[in-house]
């Protein structure tokens, strides 16, 4: 029951727009289908200033009791640099990322692997994107985010060495993307994903969301 409960580590649209919330916990994880279970709007807490949103309380505290694997989701409305209403989630194109459109990211870190999940909601529709994890925080300047995070330092890009999200939009304006590695994250080193207005290893950076992925191994 504990393993099943903390399997579903819900992803659940954000409250407002411009305001992005985060939450990570550690528990066991029981394997596959972690980023597939939409939560309703849950409890909300205090951390470090920002908006902790849970989706399923009772389903967080089984994963915090458990041991092994950490896991963390974060979710955001994107807006242009500068609105009103800050926000880590930020849209340079509003052609293709408007303002409003949302995006959930979970991830699950074990020692030797991670996993990450991507939903998406409010996009351009019937159209692909490129989407990859980065080094830095989310900027004004789409620059400030730095390059794909790598596990091996590498002069090329590729998606075995760093976490690629590529994901094409329905007819809705939805989308979702998930990547599986057998590496983890080092500390501090993914800091947000960044989304681009083409598939591949390049692109223009079309928005940006600041993510803290969290290392593997966090017990």
């Amino acid at each position: 029951m504990l393993a099943g409960a903390a399997a579903l580590l819900a992803l659940a649209y954000g409250a407002g727009v411009g305001v992005a919330s985060q939450e990570t916990a550690s528990g066991t994880t029981g394997g596959h289908g972690a980023y597939e279970t939409l939560g309703g709007h849950g409890a909300t807490t205090g951390r470090g200033g920002h908006g902790v949103h849970v989706a399923d309380p009772s389903a967080s505290a089984a994963a915090a009791a458990g041991g092994g694997s950490s896991w963390m989701r974060a979710s955001g409305v994107f807006s242009p640099p500068g609105s009103f209403v800050p926000s880590d989630a930020l849209t340079y194109d509003t052609r293709l990322v408007p303002a409003g459109a949302r995006i959930e990211v979970a991830q699950v870190a074990g020692p030797s692997a991670t996993r990450v999940g991507v939903r998406l909601h409010g996009f351009a529709p019937g159209r692909a994107y490129g989407m990859h994890a980065h080094t830095s925080p989310c900027g004004a300047d789409p620059a400030a985010a730095g390059p794909h995070y790598q596990h091996r330092p590498s002069a090329t890009a590729d998606p075995v060495n760093e976490v690629w999200l590529d994901f094409r939009t329905d007819e809705d304006g939805d989308g979702r993307a998930r990547a599986v590695h057998g590496w983890s994250f080092r500390e501090g080193g993914a800091r947000s994903v960044v989304i681009h207005d083409r598939q591949g290893g390049a692109g223009e950076r079309a928005a940006c969301f600041t993510v803290p992925f969290e290392p593997g191994g966090r017990v």
